[in-house]
């Protein structure tokens, strides 16, 4: 187990590969991605790509249309980012406190060192000070602002200690970064309650705790943002990760909701739901059936985490292959992924 590496089991990458080939007009696939798919909500500038041409997804994170044989500049233009860097480049938060839960490691430091960029001050908290102190130093030889916090968020009266650290000592936290979490690979029935019961209290009791603490201020300021780290594994049952995907949902759908309540008061509220990401979660864990084949930097989840944040974006996937899994995903009968979930990643007796 581990509540500071929260990096997710990418569940679907046990499915089967699909195959998309889509033949239709580029307004048409705009609008298909941006309004339907939900798994990215940015602008696609698609007007270089001629109607009826075949687009498909690739690994690179971008959209392209099948022109091996046409030449170079003509393969250039038909080459569609749907991210860059540009959209990392706002910045609402410097000089403003963030505060990052489960910093030690994984996605919750890269999230702390994408955030120094943008020009926050960071508190950090985690069980590991050794580790914490190590970031606090890395951050505040860059001349960033750091501070920390050494807490298990296993216990239910950590959030509390964390809110009296900061807020009650005149900090004032505009930026609440929902990242620890904790999963376990394995049979439910074999599995100790303790270790089943810490996935509840520490991805959803902990993250509604904080959330309810931090939130009331940032309704009296008019601005304040939110980030929750669920996972793909949210979008479907997974056997023998069963609980923890269970807590992920329940993650992605309160910050959906919350996201809706708190727009209102200026508050921005963000999923962020990563597949396989490079960390040690699989091992803390011992969840290396659900390790996809290819695995995600934690930098690169907390770049375009952190510019979903700044724009306001309430759920990023934030690749695209897992996007796309997590979209076809919905239009398969449940009991057929788990059947396939659960002989693909079932344990050796």
């Amino acid at each position: 187990m581990n509540h500071e590496d929260h990096e997710r089991p990418y569940a679907a990458d046990c499915l089967p590969t699909v195959s998309v080939r889509v033949r239709i007009g580029p307004g048409r696939m705009k609008r298909i991605l941006k309004d339907q798919s939900r798994f990215r909500e940015c602008d696609l500038v698609l007007e270089k790509v001629g109607l009826g041409l075949p687009i498909i997804p690739n690994p690179s994170n971008a959209f392209h249309s099948n022109l091996d044989n046409c030449d170079p500049a003509a393969q250039r233009e038909a080459l569609i980012r749907y991210d860059s860097p540009a959209m990392a480049k706002t910045n609402p938060f410097n000089g403003r406190w963030a505060l990052v839960t489960g910093a030690s490691a994984g996605i919750g430091a890269a999230l702390a060192r994408e955030l120094a960029t943008h020009g926050a001050k960071l508190i950090l908290t985690a069980r590991r000070k050794d580790r914490l102190e190590a970031l606090a130093a890395e951050l505040a030889a860059l001349g960033t602002e750091t501070r920390i916090i050494v807490a298990d968020l296993n216990d239910p009266a950590a959030p509390e200690q964390i809110y009296e650290a900061t807020e009650g000592a005149g900090l004032a936290v505009e930026i609440l970064i929902n990242n620890a979490g904790l999963g376990q690979y394995g049979a439910f029935y074999k599995s100790p309650i303790e270790q089943e019961l810490s996935q509840v209290r520490v991805n959803c009791e902990a993250m509604v705790r904080l959330s309810r603490l931090f939130l009331p201020r940032m309704v009296e300021r008019g601005r304040g943002w939110v980030l929750i780290v669920a996972s793909t594994a949210s979008f479907q049952p997974v056997p023998y990760i069963t609980t923890y995907a269970a807590t992920k949902a329940f993650d992605r759908f309160f910050a959906l909701g919350l996201a809706e309540e708190a727009a209102r008061f200026g508050v921005k509220v963000t999923a962020l739901c990563p597949g396989s990401t490079e960390s040690e979660f699989f091992d803390v864990a011992r969840a290396g059936a659900f390790k996809g084949p290819k695995i995600q930097p934690a930098e690169e989840v907390a770049r375009l985490g952190i510019a979903a944040l700044a724009r306001g974006q309430r759920l990023i996937i934030p690749n695209f292959k897992s996007g796309l899994r997590a979209f076809l995903i919905r239009f398969l009968p449940v009991g057929l992924i788990t059947r396939y979930v659960e002989k693909a990643a079932r344990p050796a007796d």
